[in-house]
């Protein structure tokens, strides 16, 4: 910080704000604390009746938060994102579109640990809507030092994309509802309507619901009956217990599913299913997601519509943060629900 002539200050920042005062009219800010003085700015100082300022230069050494934060958004910034213009020193990262959100996070705590960085995001792994702010940048003091933010591009560079929105693809989804009680007409179906308002919400079609007893052979004929008709995900209902009934689980095997995991550390959904038919994933779905607002279902759901290979080890991360407390009203995805993977 310097004393300079008003005269000579073009391209410097100013070190605090410059009131106006018109007697009877107006008493406010003229120039804010971090203004990069222009040249068409000297008159109107002047005639404010500054001679002098306190200022900063600005040298190849150094950076206006302004510019930092435009950097390093710039730099964290993936597909499906958008920036705002800098605001208060910050920029805003925005979704360009609806889809699931993924942060690197390795990349963002190693990036974090610079000094006077801040780059804050929402959870990895949420849905979010076009708009939807999912990220802001900014640096700690008014003026930083250039060469940490060419190391925070460079830490990009070298890295996936730390901020990105996936889309999600619209695929065929198959139903098959298993239960004799609903088979025979005994009861009423209620898994049916769940799920269609589920995949729709995120984008997809139901193309048929196949109903069937709890009989091995016929669960694997709707499975593979469905994969005919050109469904590109199977939703399989019921039956995923460890009653003698239950036999959900070994038609999917019969099926041809090769099984990534069964059972996981989410409450609800703990008896979840999650296999693959060739490319074709096939959920084996338990009661909870007929009658719990949000299930592990929620949460795998939309990693696989974004095309994303979901393994064993993601599902076994999911305990951290598995267990859905049933806020009233629900907040998800608003909330820690799922959030620890």
């Amino acid at each position: 910080m310097k004393l300079i002539s008003v005269r000579e200050a073009e391209g410097t920042v100013l070190c605090h704000d410059i009131t106006e005062i018109v007697p009877g009219k107006f008493k406010g800010r003229a120039f804010k604390r971090g203004h990069v003085v222009g040249k068409d700015d000297i008159p109107r100082l002047l005639n404010l009746g500054k001679e002098h300022l306190y200022v900063w230069e600005m040298g190849s050494r150094s950076l206006h938060e302004d510019d930092a934060a435009i950097r390093i958004a710039k730099a964290v910034a993936g597909p499906g994102i958008t920036l705002t213009e800098p605001a208060e020193g910050k920029v805003q990262l925005k979704a360009t579109f609806a889809g699931l959100l993924k942060i690197e996070v390795g990349a963002l705590t190693e990036l974090n640990g610079i000094d006077q960085i801040c780059v804050a995001t929402l959870h990895s792994n949420r849905l979010v809507e076009p708009g939807c702010t999912v990220a802001g940048c900014r640096v700690v003091p008014l003026i930083i030092d250039a060469a940490k933010i060419a190391r925070v591009e460079a830490l990009c560079r070298a890295a996936p994309a730390v901020v990105e929105v996936k889309p999600l693809r619209c695929l065929r989804v198959g139903i098959v509802t298993t239960g004799s009680e609903v088979y025979h007409g005994r009861i009423e179906d209620k898994f049916g309507p769940v799920l269609r308002a589920k995949v729709a919400a995120v984008g997809c079609e139901v193309s048929r619901q196949v109903f069937v007893p709890d009989d091995m052979d016929q669960i694997v004929d709707a499975i593979r009956t469905l994969l005919l008709e050109g469904a590109e995900m199977i939703l399989v209902t019921g039956g995923m217990s460890v009653d003698p009934d239950d036999v959900t689980p070994a038609a999917i095997r019969a099926a041809g599913g090769r099984v990534e995991v069964y059972g996981t550390p989410v409450l609800p959904g703990s008896m979840f299913m999650l296999a693959h038919i060739g490319s074709i994933p096939v959920l084996g779905l338990p009661g909870c997601v007929m009658y719990h607002k949000t299930t592990v279902f929620d949460l795998v759901l939309p990693r696989i519509l974004a095309g994303e290979e979901v393994s064993r080890s993601d599902i076994a991360r999911l305990g951290h943060g598995g267990i859905c407390v049933e806020c009233k009203p629900c907040r998800y995805p608003g909330c820690e629900f799922g959030k620890g993977s």
